[in-house]
């Protein structure tokens, strides 16, 4: 679930940082800059691990800040195909399951992944929410927010930047133009897709 990764990135470092030690300096920096982020193809960054080289200092003309060519470790969240891992429910929909690890909540089972057999109702305790039930050995078992659940990696992608094309801010009215951002989700760089075989109660599967 957690690798290492070891990245080269060059950085400034503002003039108001160097009265610190220079590896104190460049990893709050580093932290500002990667921490919390998805670099695609590594995963999310959740640690500075730690730096390996600094190289560099230079102060370009006109610029007050140094400048500097660093080699560090990231701690990157990135499951891989096929691992088991457990989580909690974050949203119930027509559409399938959202899941969430609590420092990440991009982690959907599609309706063809779901487990088999099953049936749908309505969520009272949620609007418009749907319930999922799992009908197992002849038993019903609705999946709640209260419940663990272990699911099995079916892919991790990493979606492109979505561009917005042409400027309608002229050609459409700005309600309508509020509406439809409304109706839009809001972009999720790493998307992990789980698969049916194992989504199911932590319980069942002791």
């Amino acid at each position: 679930m957690f690798v290492m990764s070891e990245i080269e990135h060059t950085l400034r470092l503002p003039p108001h940082l160097l009265n610190r030690p220079l590896n104190v300096a460049i990893k709050g920096e580093l932290e500002s800059l990667f921490l919390d982020k998805v670099i695609g193809k590594l995963g999310l960054c959740v640690s500075v691990y730690d730096i390996l080289s600094i190289d560099g200092g230079f102060i370009f003309p006109g610029d007050g800040a140094s400048t500097y060519t660093a080699k560090f470790r990231l701690v990157m969240f990135r499951p891989y195909v096929g691992e088991v891992i457990s989580a909690r429910l974050e949203e119930s929909t027509k559409d399938g399951l959202r899941l969430s690890l609590g420092f990440f909540n991009d982690i959907y089972v599609p309706v063809p992944l779901m487990p088999n057999p099953y049936h749908i109702e309505p969520d009272p305790e949620h609007k418009n929410g749907i319930k999922w039930i799992w009908e197992y050995m002849g038993e019903n078992y609705p999946i709640d927010w209260t419940d663990e659940i272990r699911f099995s990696v079916h892919s991790v992608n990493y979606p492109p930047l979505p561009i917005e094309q042409g400027k309608d801010s002229e050609q459409k009215d700005s309600e309508e133009k509020g509406l439809r951002q409304k109706d839009i989700k809001p972009f999720a760089p790493m998307v992990i897709t789980v698969s049916q075989q194992l989504c199911c109660y932590y319980g069942l599967l002791k």
